[in-house]
């Protein structure tokens, strides 16, 4: 495990109308959240696969809620005690997991099982005159294993 990622493993509430699965909480990860949007990623691709990302201030708080994704962090964060442990994480929506991403982590996910719904919640609002976001050459993973 990479020392500040955080694994919540979510429990859909289902019946004969649906279900329900709540997401995140403010009293359980202790994170204000200030952006939240949605991406798709097609089955077999993934997003930033020549190029991980990470951020310098802010944490990522990633769901997948259809389908099923691949994520891959690795610690880029000097000093760390895990600095250049990687994770490997399968989620969506047959074992949903809230993945939480601390600042100077890299990732990057893969569309595994259809089309891959994932929920990303941030705690800053993206600034597109300066963008919090660090992209590295992806020297670290093999995504066609």
């Amino acid at each position: 495990m990479i020392d500040g990622v955080k694994l919540i493993e979510l429990n859909p509430i289902k019946d004969d109308r649906g279900w329900l699965m709540e997401i995140f909480r403010v009293s359980i990860t202790g994170l204000q959240v200030k952006q939240v949007y949605l991406s798709v990623v097609k089955e077999g691709i993934v997003k930033d696969k020549d190029k991980f990302h990470c951020h310098k201030m802010k944490w990522d708080m990633l769901c997948c809620i259809k389908g099923t994704i691949k994520v891959v962090l690795i610690d880029s964060r000097k000093g760390s005690n895990t600095k250049d442990k990687m994770m490997e994480i399968i989620t969506g929506e047959e074992n949903p997991k809230l993945i939480i991403i601390p600042p100077g982590i890299l990732h990057a996910f893969k569309g595994l099982k259809g089309d891959g719904y994932v929920i990303d919640c941030e705690t800053e609002e993206y600034n597109m005159e300066n963008p919090d976001e660090i992209k590295t050459d992806n020297i670290y993973y093999n995504w066609d294993n």
